[in-house]
């Protein structure tokens, strides 16, 4: 038996950080009741950085102009199923500052299959019983918020 690789998809995802230090988490059922940062595929023809700009208006209604775009952060490479069919999803994620009032869903264009949307402080991530991805989240944004940016993006699990 022969084992393929799922074909890859590159996706952009924002680290969402407010004013209080607190991140942005959705909250999907597709595969399974999960936590996530915002974010997606990256169409033909955009960088990184404009997907992960689009990809916040489309599923949190952010203007593009309300948002401070820092540097990527940190990797993933997951392979999981999207729209019912395996990809290998490799993921840059970036951190993006905000105003807690410019996320506003019902100005969403493509919610997609969110079914919530939070503010979680440091304390509330580390202590969840929920499933959040990706692992090491947590730690990632403590160093953040400690001002200990990583030199260059880590990989988390």
């Amino acid at each position: 038996m022969t084992t393929s690789t799922p074909p890859p998809r590159k996706a952009a995802r924002a680290i969402v950080l407010d004013t209080d230090d607190r991140v942005l988490l959705l909250r999907y059922d597709e595969g399974g009741d999960f936590r996530a940062t915002p974010g997606g595929s990256v169409e033909e023809g955009e960088t990184d950085t404009v997907a992960t700009l689009r990809e916040l208006g489309e599923e949190l209604g952010i203007d593009a102009n309300a948002v401070e775009l820092g540097a990527q952060l940190a990797e993933r490479t997951n392979d999981h199923l999207v729209g019912g069919r395996e990809v290998r999803q490799v993921e840059k994620y970036f951190l993006a500052r905000i105003a807690a009032s410019a996320a506003d869903p019902t100005r969403a264009t493509q919610p997609d299959n969110i079914r919530e949307t939070r503010w979680w402080n440091i304390r509330e991530l580390r202590t969840t019983t929920e499933t959040v991805y990706p692992a090491g989240l947590a730690d990632l944004i403590a160093a953040v918020v400690a001002g200990r940016m990583p030199q260059r993006p880590v990989v988390l699990d």
